[in-house]
């Protein structure tokens, strides 16, 4: 039966249902409910069925719960990252759609946990992801200036330390001094603790640095996040980037409860809402809105890798301005990404900031490849760096080449740079690749 037919079918049942009363029918529904579709989809009980946008592939199979993936977090084989004898459930409904994704879907109302969803869908009426608000003008960050204007820019990601008093976190700042034009604070990476990303960005605009604060949807509920986008505009923070984030098992607290109330696109709609709507998700007016500049991050390489572009296109949509992707080594295979990219017209609504890593080994770059989702390092990018007199330099002058051909591929906005534990690298790489000056920080037409 199609979805169409079935929703059909459930409407005629609807005086029925009303005659007999909710509450009689609550317990044996939910029971049949249960034993049928976890029998067949795996079913979770959600109470808010969205297998007739899925394909009948359930997606709270995924352990971090997404309802719009999949999440950067899929292993070059397709299984999740977080159990790697699971294949990624977003994969699975990616497939049994024919290689589309389903439209965005609404935020879950927890309250329904457990209870039928054929009832709900009977009694009630069906919730959609609610429309969002047009773009508001407000005053724009260097960051947003820069890219507006056509400049190639330079961002850069460090973790914010654990020193309590911000020192390890200034102590790297100082090592980007005015060679690039923003830096990424990490939220928890890898779901380690560490100095809050809030914090960090704060720290970081005090000593004159403009900063981009990560967020991710691990560790808090969507009261949580509104209340740090509000937080985070208050301390002068301009710049947002909104991630799902690691799963609890891969970091320092393996134990710990996830939260995932919301995804990357959710989080990402939600920021939007607070922005150009003035209000929270609940509807509460805002007394003064946040003015901050919105981002999402996006794994290019990640199994399935035609609907990389189809779920930026959704974070698109629900309000990204600028994305940061993961470490590109493979340039012929990020083409083909942004060939998919221009021809579904994103790179005109969405600057695209390409991540750029230092590999200081071969056994590093083994490593990332082996570890780390949706890196790609090509053989004979092993090879040179085995071969090397000097690893680390010639992991440099990797960089730099990459810059370059990144830099020619058209719709690539600017580089984002993670060397972590080589950022005294940054400087010499910077220059290397001729945008150590603002007169040499434009696009390649």
């Amino acid at each position: 039966m199609t979805p169409a037919r079935w929703h059909q079918a459930l409407s005629l049942l609807r005086p029925l249902v009303s005659l007999i009363g909710r509450r009689r029918l609550e317990q044996p529904l939910a029971w049949a409910e249960r034993a049928l579709k976890r029998r067949l989809f795996g079913c979770r009980m959600c109470g808010q069925c969205a297998l007739d946008a899925t394909g009948m592939g359930c997606p709270m199979r995924c352990p971090k719960g997404l309802r719009n993936g999949p999440c950067g977090g899929v292993r070059s084989n397709g299984t999740c990252e977080l159990d790697a004898s699971m294949a990624c459930a977003w994969k699975d409904i990616w497939s049994r759609l024919d290689g589309e994704l389903p439209p965005r879907q609404p935020l879950l109302d927890h309250r329904r946990a457990g209870r039928s969803a054929w009832l709900a869908e009977i009694l009630d009426p069906k919730p959609a992801a609610p429309d969002l608000p047009p773009d508001r003008a407000f005053a724009k960050g260097r960051l947003q200036a820069r890219l507006e204007a056509g400049d190639f820019v330079v961002t850069a990601e460090i973790g914010p330390g654990t020193a309590a008093d911000g020192s390890a976190l200034l102590a790297q700042a100082g090592k980007l001094g005015p060679w690039v034009d923003a830096i990424n604070v990490t939220d928890g990476s890898a779901a380690h603790c560490a100095l809050s990303s809030m914090a960090a960005a704060a720290l970081l605009r005090r000593a004159g640095h403009d900063a981009v604060m990560q967020m991710t949807c691990r560790d808090r509920n969507r009261i949580a996040l509104q209340n740090d986008l509000l937080g985070a505009a208050a301390l002068g923070i301009e710049n947002v980037v909104c991630l799902t984030g690691d799963g609890v098992l891969n970091g320092d607290h393996p134990e710990a409860k996830p939260v995932f109330d919301l995804d990357a696109v959710a989080l990402v709609a939600t920021a939007k809402t607070l922005r150009d709507g003035g209000r929270f998700l609940s509807g509460r007016a805002l007394t003064v809105p946040p003015g901050y500049f919105i981002g999402a991050v996006d794994n290019p390489f990640a199994p399935p890798e035609p609907a990389r572009v189809q779920r930026l296109a959704a974070k698109v949509a629900a309000g990204a301005q600028f994305v940061q992707t993961q470490y590109v080594f493979d340039i012929p295979a990020f083409t083909l990404y942004m060939e998919r990219l221009r021809a579904a017209g994103l790179h005109r609504r969405c600057h695209v900031i390409a991540g750029v890593g230092m590999v200081a080994s071969a056994r590093t770059a083994r490593w990332l490849t082996a570890k780390v989702p949706g890196v790609r390092i090509p053989d004979g990018v092993v090879r040179r760096l085995e071969q090397a007199a000097d690893p680390v330099a010639e992991g440099a002058a990797l960089a730099v080449e990459l810059i370059g051909a990144l830099r020619r591929i058209d719709g690539v906005a600017g580089v984002h740079l993670m060397f972590h534990h080589h950022l005294e690298m940054i400087e010499g790489v910077i220059t290397a690749a001729g945008l150590a000056g603002p007169r040499q920080r434009r696009r390649v037409a």
